[in-house]
């Protein structure tokens, strides 16, 4: 009974907080709108910007709401920075985001999520379809523009979640910019425990192997507590070749990784 009324209370702040955000993101870009009409500058210039500050203070605030303790471990890059990550859950985002003002690019069947979608595109995240060449081609120029605009953008090559066992390979297509440039590239580590007698983080936390959204967001809502823990590389890397980053960036999320259990 009462994993369900912390569940309830839980999801009743959330879509709270989702209310107060959506509808300070609107109006915010409304006047920065105008704002920028009357300077002579483009709407692109600085409300993307605004957005990004606004869902890393979000996301700052929505942590501690679901019950997750945040350790972090190294020192997050300055803007602009391009950052890798493992993924394990759709919380990396907001552990990410509390942590980084920056650009998420996240797999293209997010946007037509329920609430969440609508979310992700108020804060400029970029959907890809990783399978289709042109689409990876169009990214890799919104990378360009992100990181000439001096902001930083946050992806993760392994291109789908797992359940914390180990890393997958990393995809190089998105590290082609950073290859071509010769610009280091950033990293971090992600992982997750829970209490002991909690159902395994690598399950409960995890969201991997086909399970529903609704039912997983259920059972995060339900957890006692969530230790989260993002470890940061201290050095960036940089190759100019794609495959041999890719390569590289993996080993050094492998060597700060601490397996979900």
């Amino acid at each position: 009974m009462v994993d369900w009324l912390r569940a309830s209370f839980r999801l009743t702040l959330l879509l709270l907080f989702v209310l107060v955000m959506y509808s300070w993101l609107v109006i915010s870009s409304f006047f920065l709108a105008g704002f920028n009409g009357l300077r002579g500058r483009g709407f692109w210039s600085s409300t993307d910007v605004w957005r990004s500050g606004i869902f890393h203070s979000w996301g700052g605030w929505v942590l501690p709401l679901l019950g997750i303790r945040l350790t972090v471990r190294g020192t997050p890059p300055a803007a602009p920075f391009l950052l890798v990550s493992n993924h394990l859950s759709y919380l990396d985002i907001l552990v990410l985001a509390s942590q980084l003002r920056a650009v998420f690019i996240a797999k293209s069947e997010v946007k037509g999520w329920p609430v969440l979608g609508t979310l992700c595109r108020l804060v400029d995240t970029q959907f890809i379809q990783r399978d289709r060449k042109n689409d990876i081609l169009r990214m890799l120029k919104r990378i360009t523009e992100v990181l000439e605009s001096g902001r930083g953008v946050v992806f993760f090559p392994e291109g789908t979640t797992s359940n914390g066992e180990s890393i997958q390979p990393f995809k190089p297509a998105l590290l082609a910019v950073a290859a071509k440039s010769g610009e280091p590239v950033a990293y971090a580590a992600l992982s997750y425990a829970v209490p002991p007698g909690s159902p395994p983080a690598s399950d409960s936390v995890c969201w991997w192997g086909g399970v529903g959204f609704a039912g997983h967001f259920l059972t995060v809502l339900r957890m006692p507590r969530i230790d989260a823990t993002v470890s940061f590389g201290d050095k960036k890397i940089h190759e100019h070749d794609r495959k041999a980053l890719a390569r590289r960036l993996q080993a050094a999320v492998s060597k700060e990784f601490i397996v979900v259990i």
